[in-house]
């Protein structure tokens, strides 16, 4: 299971209010340049919130998001798979199941960037919105287990990076 019901719920109240999920821009050169590394502008954002990446980019790219109706089909494989900001709000017993599916959908190279401090927004229900707050050192071998780690940069409070798919 990739989200519970009860947290889709509370993840769609938020998102609702339209200040929610605007941080995908602030990736967009980063993610032409790993566009143009995998020779494709085939390009998923998962977990893609209000679209903002896609509006900075300036070309049609695919967009999901579980929480948002009409983004929340699931996706096809992409070359290459962005998710920013996106896994430290996963649920941890749904951890494995998004990772997994991250895989399933990344064709060439992946970029994701990790929080790893408490989010400034709260849930409805009063939780932290960042449920996973861990290190690089904790996310990476999980990251492993299913990527080849290319790049990693760790910044203040998060981190990104650039993986390949493993072998199926």
């Amino acid at each position: 299971m990739k989200i519970s019901p009860e947290y889709l719920e509370q993840n769609r109240k938020l998102h609702e209010v339209g200040n929610y999920g605007l941080s995908g821009q602030r990736w967009a050169p980063t993610v032409l340049n790993v566009a143009n590394v995998a020779g494709s502008r085939d390009i998923l954002d998962y977990g893609c919130g209000q679209r903002t990446l896609e509006r900075t980019l300036g070309f049609a790219i695919r967009n999901y998001d579980p929480c948002i109706p009409g983004l929340d089909a699931a996706p096809e494989p992409a070359d290459v798979v962005v998710c920013t900001d996106v896994l430290e709000h996963v649920e941890p017993d749904c951890l494995d199941d998004v990772l997994d599916d991250l895989r399933r959908v990344t064709r060439k190279l992946a970029f994701f960037v990790i929080a790893n401090r408490p989010a400034k927004k709260t849930l409805p229900d009063g939780r932290n919105a960042h449920l996973i707050q861990q290190p690089a050192s904790w996310w990476l071998p999980r990251l492993e287990q299913r990527f080849q780690v290319s790049q990693v940069k760790e910044m203040e409070g998060e981190f990104a990076v650039v993986l390949r798919p493993l072998a199926s």
